[in-house]
């Protein structure tokens, strides 16, 4: 099943999200701006993008692999999520774990991968005792190592 996300470029150097290779869950996002981001420094980074995701869906915008691995840039709100209703600015936001080095953003540089996933809408319902599970309440670490 192919589901349309309508994209509007607000910005003459947005690029629009794309697929690095058949079959990837994730397309590449890019920066529309340089900057020096400094050792722990937070930014939002604008992609000179607006989209109309559809009721139904989300965007899950994701850190990429290559970047975390060899500079430290990640993003501290991993995913971060678009709603359907949101029509402003994809920005993302990231940060510089390096701890000595400045990252340097570049304009037109791979700086995060957006995906779309189904979202089902529930109903909360309170209630006074919960069903037991072969887990029950064991939290972090239970599982074992």
């Amino acid at each position: 099943m192919t589901t349309w996300i309508e994209i509007k470029k607000i910005h003459p150097d947005a690029i629009l999200p794309k697929y690095a290779h058949k079959g990837d869950s994730g397309m590449d996002l890019y920066s529309i701006i340089d900057h020096t981001l400094k050792p722990f420094e937070r930014i939002a980074v604008p992609t000179g993008l607006e989209l109309a995701i559809p009721e139904g869906y989300e965007g899950q915008v994701r850190p990429k692999s290559g970047l975390a691995l060899r500079y430290g840039l990640t993003m501290p709100n991993s995913p971060g999520t678009i709603d359907s209703g949101y029509r402003g600015e994809l920005k993302v936001l990231v940060i510089n774990l390096d701890p000595k080095k400045d990252y340097q953003i570049k304009k037109g540089e791979k700086i995060a991968q957006i995906s779309f996933s189904r979202v089902e809408e529930v109903i909360i319902r309170e209630v006074s005792e919960l069903d037991e599970t072969e887990r029950g309440k064991g939290g972090f670490g239970s599982t074992g190592k």
